[in-house]
């Protein structure tokens, strides 16, 4: 990957820093809503709220983004994530959970944005170094993975109020990926065609490398989500292990999700997007399998690892094959319909994870994902892989 140009590395480390916040969010989020949350029911709503964010924030980001180009935008959710983050540490030094409900919805709209780095990283490069261009970009939740959850627990104890440095702490960080993403420069033609211009979405979202890449992506979100968001409840307030054990597991899953990435490419290279997407169907089944044999460290942490991995597989598949079904002047209104699909599953899940966990316990709420991936299964199982690429792109 080194022969990236240097803008994909940019797009890099801000993502790192502006994801810190999403890592950091599913660390403690639900530890604080069992603190301050009217009903246990509900201790998971702010993380899930942060998903709805980021699937309500989608189709605007989109809209926004064909108009004014990236880095404008960048800027402004960069901005309204330092704005969260501070509202989020006011909201938890006035123990207001409505508050901090909104703050963790804010964080997620900014998010969006963010996750259409790997778009811009995308268009940085020739369409045979997409796959080296996603996987570089993707090794920025990497080091996110570690910059959330550590400063969570390094903030814990500023002030008074417990958590609320650490939401100081993330509105630094948040800073910080401002000042390195407003460097990002436009391509020429970042402007999107006239509205309107290209097939309608509709016709689009119907064709089978669309339908393949919203259902890769949406599973892989869908099974994560469901499982990592009851993780930290079910570990440290459920079993009784200890915050710095959670955030252990936590910082492993989400190393897990990019990690990969470093080999995505070379591994794309020989089993393309068939094989990747099966073999990441089978590591979320044996992720399952781990975390219904007991609810030990270990089972939490290779349960959570493989999970990991299976969504880098899922996801990364799913990112690569959706430029198949578009055209240039289509892409704004495909990707944020894209993110808009994938991310409202996500929002889905992470609402009913609560009430699951509250309900099932954590082996039920393991159960309820296994339709999920049947269903992935059978549409797989239909696809002719074969042709599914086989058309020219139009560039």
């Amino acid at each position: 990957m080194s022969n990236l140009p240097f803008a994909v590395w940019r797009l890099t480390l801000a993502y790192a820093l502006m994801m810190a916040g999403t890592s950091m969010m599913v660390l403690i989020a639900g530890i604080i809503g069992t603190q301050i949350a009217p009903t246990a029911a509900l201790a998971t709503l702010p993380i899930a709220l942060a998903v709805v964010g980021i699937a309500s924030s989608t189709l605007p980001t989109g809209k926004l983004l064909g108009r004014f180009g990236r880095r404008p935008v960048f800027q402004a959710n960069a901005v309204l994530a330092v704005c969260a983050a501070l509202f989020a540490a006011l909201s938890l030094k006035l123990q207001s959970f409505t508050g901090f409900c909104g703050a963790a919805f804010l964080v997620g709209w900014a998010a969006a944005a963010g996750h259409q780095y790997r778009f811009a990283a995308l268009e940085a490069v020739p369409v045979l170094m997409a796959p080296k261009a996603t996987s570089a970009l993707l090794l920025g939740g990497l080091m996110g993975a570690f910059i959330g959850p550590e400063i969570a627990v390094l903030g814990r104890s500023l002030f008074a109020t417990e958590f609320t440095g650490s939401f100081v702490l993330l509105a630094m960080v948040y800073v910080a990926g401002l000042v390195i993403i407003s460097f990002h420069k436009d391509k020429a033609i970042e402007r999107s065609e006239p509205h309107g211009a290209g097939r309608p979405i509709f016709e689009i979202l119907r064709t089978p490398p669309v339908i393949l890449a919203v259902a890769s992506a949406a599973i892989a979100y869908g099974v994560m989500s469901l499982i990592m968001t009851a993780t930290p409840i079910s570990m440290h307030q459920h079993s009784g292990h200890s915050l710095e054990a959670t955030k252990i597991v936590i910082q492993s899953h989400i190393a897990a999700m990019y990690l990969p990435s470093m080999a995505f490419g070379f591994l794309f290279s020989r089993l393309e997007f068939k094989g990747m997407m099966w073999i990441g169907v089978v590591i979320l089944f044996s992720c399952l399998l781990v975390a219904l044999l007991g609810t030990q460290l270990l089972n939490y942490w290779l349960s959570l690892v493989l999970l990991g991995v299976g969504w880098n597989f899922l996801f990364l598949s799913g990112t690569n094959l959706l430029p198949y079904g578009y055209r240039s002047e289509e892409r704004f209104r495909v990707q944020s319909s894209n993110d808009f699909m994938v991310f409202s599953v996500q929002a889905l899940v992470s609402l009913s994870s609560g009430w699951l966990l509250f309900q099932w316990q954590w082996k039920g709420l393991l159960w309820a994902c296994v339709p999920l991936m049947l269903a992935f299964m059978v549409l797989l199982a239909r696809v002719d892989f074969a042709t599914l690429t086989a058309a020219d792109k139009e560039q």
